[in-house]
């Protein structure tokens, strides 16, 4: 970034604002003008093409409204701060924005990719007592590395291929997952319904083990840089396992714990807090293991049930469905499911070389959903590198 020459937005860019029209006008609402909100930006959103509501003549007249011109960057100023799009059409705004018209001297792509890695620092401008916010002079005095013309455009296209790969990556892998899921309903219908008729078993009866364990003594502090993991429900989702933040115990931490030693194919379940239900197989590259007091160990009888097929009915919709509104049973403050409701669970149990068949088709897919998570992996580092190369 110290190659070129740093300039303030309010140098190259007019920032402007909206303003929203009474809501109880109905002849200001429904109409044909594009009228967006920062709840319409989201991470998976580059260009607005259309908005959720929109305004009429009356309300612009009335207003004397000013539309922002297609190639705006709209960049949102509170609740939430930092979202960051283009306006691909004409459009107006409410006042939650402070946007950016470009001028001849910043290419509106190249200033969306600057902004887009700059949410944190965003956030930090923000003032307010009740809620914070960006005021127009802060975003003007925000400095911007400013390369030529063409510089700016060949970084945008990069960033942009880039990010397109990225994108495809992932929706590659949610369209593996989501055959899986159709598999599953295709062979075992819902578990919740079993239209199939299903024999049905209590999940204490096809399990050796169900338990949670603790934390030691220190919490977070007394945690290594290596050793035995000790897995967490931050690194249980459902149908998998996340490595970011993977925890470490010492022999002696790990001894206090042996009675919630993870072995190979244990099915782990989020048991209290926001991430209840969440569900996933132990992978075997974490092993040895341990867990916490909010992650519950199912470990099944092998002439009763197999891993991959009990925690895909833990997963299915119905089933997290009925798992969420467990855990908030009797008024808790906080979600739980307790050992005894798990103990408990009913679930529909068809014939092992069924389950067997499935797992196949599901350690094949495994084998295309980690190449994909490869290939997602290697790009995201490359945009995080192109974006430092860039912009820090």
């Amino acid at each position: 970034m110290g190659k070129w020459e740093m300039v303030k937005l309010g140098e190259v860019a007019t920032v402007v604002s909206g303003s929203t029209p009474k809501t109880s006008v109905g002849e200001y609402w429904n109409g044909e003008h594009n009228w967006v909100t920062p709840a319409e930006l989201n991470d998976s959103v580059i260009v607005v093409y259309e908005t959720k509501r929109k305004i009429t003549n009356k309300a612009i007249e009335n207003l004397n409204l000013t539309p922002l011109p297609v190639g705006t960057v709209l960049l949102s100023s509170r609740a939430p701060i930092g979202k960051v799009a283009i306006a691909g059409v004409e459009m107006y705004c409410n006042q939650g924005f402070k946007n950016l018209i470009c001028s001849d001297k910043i290419h509106n792509k190249y200033l969306f990719w600057f902004l887009k890695g700059r949410t944190d620092f965003l956030n930090s401008l923000g003032r307010g007592a009740t809620f914070k916010e960006i005021s127009k002079s802060i975003v003007e005095q925000i400095r911007v590395p400013l390369p030529p013309l063409e510089t700016q455009k060949h970084i945008a296209k990069t960033l942009d291929t880039v990010a397109e790969l990225l994108a495809m990556c992932k929706q590659q892998l949610a369209e593996l997952d989501n055959l899986v899921k159709s598999v599953f309903y295709d062979m075992f219908g819902d578990p919740i319904r079993n239209e199939k008729g299903w024999e049905l078993a209590r999940l204490k009866d096809i399990a050796t083990k169900i338990g949670s364990g603790a934390t030691p003594r220190g919490g977070r502090g007394s945690y290594k840089n290596k050793g035995i993991s000790l897995i967490r429900s931050m690194n249980v989702h459902n149908g998998v396992f996340r490595y970011e933040q993977l925890a470490y115990l010492d022999e002696w931490q790990a001894k206090q714990l042996d009675n919630v030693t993870v072995e190979e194919n244990d099915v782990l379940i989020n048991i209290t807090g926001a991430s209840v239900a969440r569900s996933c197989i132990v992978p075997r590259d974490v092993l040895p293991a341990r867990v916490n007091q909010h992650v519950s160990i199912i470990r099944l009888k092998k002439e009763k049930a197999i891993p991959e097929y009990i925690n895909n009915v833990l997963t299915s919709n119905t089933f997290q469905t009925y798992l969420l509104s467990i855990s908030g049973a009797g008024g808790a403050t906080r979600e739980a499911i307790t050992k005894s409701q798990l103990q408990n669970l009913v679930v529909p149990l068809p014939p092992l070389d069924l389950q067997n068949q499935f797992t196949e088709i599901v350690t094949k897919t495994e084998e295309q959903t980690a190449l994909v998570q490869k290939a997602i992996d290697e790009t995201q580092y490359l945009f995080d590198s192109l974006m430092s190369e860039y912009f820090d």
